[in-house]
């Protein structure tokens, strides 16, 4: 494993910050691994962001490297829904600029809270 496939450059990375609380967000649940927050430009009434703690660049090399954590991840999504009362949502991952990704720490996307329509893109 190269540094370039689990990291970025986490010392200017937003969601380490996050992670971190060197910048403040609306913490919704939080593990010693974990942390789901509301997203700050939520395109649906339930817009959050789940997050490992560690930075990885996107939710393959979770997935590859520890995916224990990305069960937790996701564990943690289901739990986020429920806070919110959520009877469906969707997961969303994005993988490279062309997809959608702007911060590479990798992260789900946790929507729901209206009629979420198919296809997406």
């Amino acid at each position: 494993m190269t540094n370039s496939e689990v990291m970025t450059d986490p010392g200017d990375c937003l969601f380490c910050k996050i992670a971190a609380g060197e910048i403040p967000a609306d913490i919704i649940l939080s593990t010693d691994s974990v942390l789901a927050f509301r997203d700050i430009a939520p395109t649906a009434p339930t817009h959050a962001l789940v997050i490992p703690r560690k930075h990885y660049a996107d939710a393959d090399q979770v997935a590859i490297h520890e995916p224990l954590l990305l069960a937790e991840m996701v564990r943690l999504a289901g739990q986020v829904a429920q806070l919110d009362g959520l009877v469906g949502y969707r997961l969303v991952s994005n993988k490279g600029a062309i997809a959608g990704q702007s911060v590479f720490h990798a992260h789900l996307h946790v929507l729901g809270g209206r009629v979420l329509h198919w296809p997406a893109g």
